[in-house]
């Protein structure tokens, strides 16, 4: 017989497979930064809202903070690597000095963020109860800000009527690993698991929903630039109605 336990296990390597695929989709995007040693258009904003909840979710995950955890744990640890390597190409190419003096910024009011939070729930906080409530808060309050980050995308989308910059296949793993984590949360209900994977969810569908929306008019305005010879700013041709990827699009945000 299976048992809850099994399954919360099952849907917690689920969960690492498809959050560590969303944390590598944008490695097209990267490759395309580095070929053109610039960074476009493209924004740091998913990637260091990303940064910053992955580093509160691997604290929440340690056996210190909240036991039974290593999922939550092991993912967040590996999600902190990768958006640190995005951010480094992201600094070495942007051309604006004033943007990379920004994000230098951010990543040290991140650093000493986290830093000042370890010591503080490790050293103030002296039961599990408390450490995991503390956490968890945090948790709740940042994964919302990730799962947030692509808002400025689907603003995007709207006022071009084009899913350009949207992609939909990182759309629909946001969209599984949000309902992935909140079936893992409800198992053993934790309630700073459920709630921002629950937004998390919300948040995938009404991307999915705009892609249906506006997948044919973004079709319509390739065909109309590709006629006048102007450049497709996402790598995407469309021939026949499928979509061609030559390099990659930019993405939404790196999600765990």
């Amino acid at each position: 017989m299976v048992t809850a336990d099994t399954v919360r296990t099952i849907l917690g390597v689920l969960g690492n497979i498809i959050s560590l695929c969303v944390f590598l989709s944008p490695v097209p995007t990267f490759i395309q930064i580095w070929k053109k040693k610039a960074v476009e258009q493209y924004s740091p904003v998913p990637y260091l809202a990303t940064l910053v909840n992955c580093m509160v979710w691997s604290l929440y995950g340690l056996p210190m903070v909240h036991p039974d955890s290593l999922p939550v744990l092991t993912i967040n640890g590996a999600g902190t690597g990768i958006e640190i390597l995005y951010i480094i190409i992201f600094l070495i190419y942007t051309a604006e000095r004033q943007k990379r003096l920004r994000v230098l910024l951010v990543l040290l009011i991140e650093a000493i963020f986290i830093t000042v939070l370890t010591v503080l729930v490790l050293t103030v906080a002296r039961t599990l109860k408390v450490r995991s409530m503390i956490v968890g808060i945090m948790c709740i309050m940042f994964n919302i800000m990730m799962y947030a980050s692509p808002l400025a995308v689907m603003k995007l989308v709207l006022a071009t009527k084009s899913v350009e910059y949207m992609p939909f296949f990182l759309s629909l793993a946001c969209f599984a690993n949000g309902v992935i984590w909140l079936a893992y949360g409800l198992i053993r209900f934790d309630p700073f698991i459920v709630v921002p994977n629950g937004i998390g969810t919300l948040f995938g569908s009404a991307q999915l929903i705009l892609y249906a929306l506006f997948y044919k008019s973004t079709k319509r305005q390739i065909a109309e630039r590709k006629s006048k010879g102007e450049v497709d700013l996402s790598g995407v041709m469309v021939v026949d109605g499928e979509d061609t990827r030559k390099v990659g699009s930019a993405p939404q945000n790196g999600r765990p």
